[in-house]
């Protein structure tokens, strides 16, 4: 009987998690940025950063928001964003000049850190293993991969002397954030698109890499990966063509092998996605212009969790379980 049981718990409980009430609930913000730049620090604490030279923090789990314009940064696209808490961030705009600033007054006033005047300068991801140590990266700059590192949480930053030489027409996308990912204490993972689309993983912060190739779509300089996850060992991609959404391809691979290997999953994500975030030990979200889809299986089957718009970046709290969304005219949504 009890064999019995688990046998028919076993086939059910696929379909009972499917049914839960998940749900986007939008928050009213007074500022219509597109934003693609967020970070969760916490169960309280959450910034988000867009067009325009805007930034805001919320310290009630995004129920409220309080707004900043940089200034001088009017016309700026801060699309690279890490939070260490409700006072100390770190933003990096898309496209040259290319900046890196930091607050540790709750945004009130912000510091430019860095600067690279280069015309090809064009941050698209930032990444932090701990509070002191990070890592940013951007396109290419006569062929090598634009890569930095900081020691001392965001103050000061050097560039990576070893960092890849990229292939014509491959470069990455500053579409979520999230084409990079500290994992561990030492590794970090970033992904390429375009004309050629790898993943590159250093596994001692920087200072040598390798590189694996994935069967996404490619070739042209709309195309690729956009977005990575590590979920208990199970690697997640997703992307595909921004200019062709829905295009019958596969946008989203899975690999249990670090990349080794790709499979498609026995039911993919309703088209291009940018942004793919773990939120437990078995459920994926991911979202992109076209809606936000569900996985319950660690990326084998998705399914579609809302239809809502234009919908860009999904992140966790690194320190808690509130999960959040933004995407343009000044979408903020918190997952319920």
């Amino acid at each position: 009987m009890k064999y019995t049981l688990l046998s028919l718990l076993y086939f059910l409980l696929p379909g009972i998690l499917w049914s839960q009430p998940y749900k986007l609930e939008k928050v009213e913000v007074n500022c219509t940025a597109s934003f693609r730049g967020l970070s969760v620090a916490s169960n309280n604490v959450a910034w988000i950063s867009g067009s325009q030279g805007w930034v805001g923090r919320s310290t009630d789990s995004g129920k409220t928001w309080k707004f900043n314009q940089v200034s001088g940064f009017e016309k700026t696209d801060f699309r690279s964003l890490y939070a260490f808490d409700e006072l100390h961030a770190v933003i990096a705009n898309a496209g040259s000049p290319a900046h890196i600033l930091i607050t540790n007054d709750g945004g009130q006033r912000w510091q430019t850190v860095y600067t690279n005047a280069h015309k090809d300068a064009f941050f698209d991801g930032i990444a932090f293993w701990n509070d002191k140590e990070g890592i940013i990266y951007g396109d290419p700059i006569d062929g090598k991969m634009l890569l930095l590192r900081t020691t001392d949480g965001g103050l000061t930053w050097k560039d990576i002397q070893n960092a890849p030489m990229l292939e014509k027409g491959e470069a990455s996308f500053a579409a979520s954030g999230t084409g990079i990912r500290c994992v561990n204490n030492k590794q970090v993972m970033i992904s390429t698109g375009g004309l050629v689309s790898r993943l590159w993983t250093s596994k001692d912060k920087g200072e040598t890499w390798s590189n694996m190739s994935a069967p996404i779509i490619q070739g042209e300089s709309t195309t690729g990966i956009f977005s990575l996850a590590l979920n208990h060992n199970r690697l997640t991609i997703v992307g595909g063509d921004y200019k062709n959404e829905t295009m019958a391809v596969n946008h989203n691979f899975y690999s249990m092998d670090g990349g080794k290997h790709w499979v498609a999953p026995a039911e993919p994500t309703r088209g291009y996605r940018e942004c793919v975030e773990p939120i437990s030990e078995s459920i994926l979200l991911a979202a992109g212009p076209s809606g936000v889809d569900i996985s319950i299986d660690n990326g084998i089957t998705w399914k579609k969790l809302s239809d809502e718009k234009g919908l860009h970046v999904v992140r966790k709290a690194r320190q808690g379980s509130l999960v959040m969304l933004t995407g343009g005219n000044g979408q903020v949504f918190v997952l319920k």
